[in-house]
């Protein structure tokens, strides 16, 4: 677990939580009464991570108080969140990315147990939820060995990204070259970083680190919201 970074992606814009994000980002929204971004932390400093870096855009300034609080926290700032999508996050962080082992996670996720980032990583990965039958969310394809050799949108029974990725130094260093390299060619401003990292999949070996269902919960509208608390107070009960 040496030389371990964390980038906590928390630039968007949060519209399908409206009207909760219209003034305050949605990694802040607070599940269980706490901020979704700092269950995200405490999973990160159980595991020891050395430094987290959260790249703010969108009300950026609320994120500020998180140094005070954490000490090992730095903010970083997303200039172009409202007109490039979220290769913008990975762009603004890829020179510190080069020669560390990284985690990169949404911020807007709920950890209820954060052990759930201890677990030993013997390999580049992204964190993974089997769903069987059909998913129009982003999966992953794998060959018989494990290594991805697709992530897109769209898959029948295979495992689901879940907003969180970890990547030895040798992928880590790829994947911050391949994002330098495609910013600014046409087209850069519509894609997602997991898009750069699909095309450099013959050149990185990476595979699923499986989760299962409720260890990291996305929440992306006030429904869904609603639904966790309402499974939260149902477990006090």
């Amino acid at each position: 677990m040496k030389n371990e970074i964390a980038i906590l992606m928390a630039a968007g814009l949060g519209t399908r939580m409206r009207p909760l994000t219209l003034e305050k980002p949605k990694p802040l929204i607070t599940v269980d009464g706490t901020p979704m971004i700092e269950t995200v932390i405490r999973a990160l400093e159980k595991r020891g991570v050395s430094h987290i870096y959260v790249v703010a855009g969108y009300l950026g300034d609320q994120f500020d108080y998180l140094p005070e609080k954490y000490g090992n926290i730095s903010v970083v700032r997303n200039e172009y969140y409202e007109t490039i999508n979220n290769i913008s996050s990975i762009h603004a962080v890829t020179d510190l990315m080069r020669g560390h082992n990284v985690f990169i996670c949404e911020a807007d996720l709920y950890i209820p147990d954060p052990d759930v980032l201890s677990e030993e990583i013997d390999k580049s990965c992204y964190f993974g939820r089997m769903v069987e039958g059909h998913s129009d969310d982003w999966v992953f394809d794998q060959d018989p060995s494990g290594k991805i050799i697709r992530i897109g949108k769209g898959g029948d029974s295979v495992y689901n990204m879940c907003g969180i990725s970890y990547f030895y130094d040798k992928e880590a260093t790829a994947i911050a070259d391949a994002v330098d390299e495609t910013w600014g060619k046409p087209g850069y401003e519509e894609l997602f970083w997991d898009e750069v990292v699909h095309s450099i999949l013959d050149k990185i070996d990476i595979t699923v680190h499986p989760i299962e269902n409720g260890d990291i919960v996305e929440i992306d509208t006030v429904d869904e919201l609603r639904a966790v608390e309402e499974t939260i107070s149902k477990n006090k009960a």
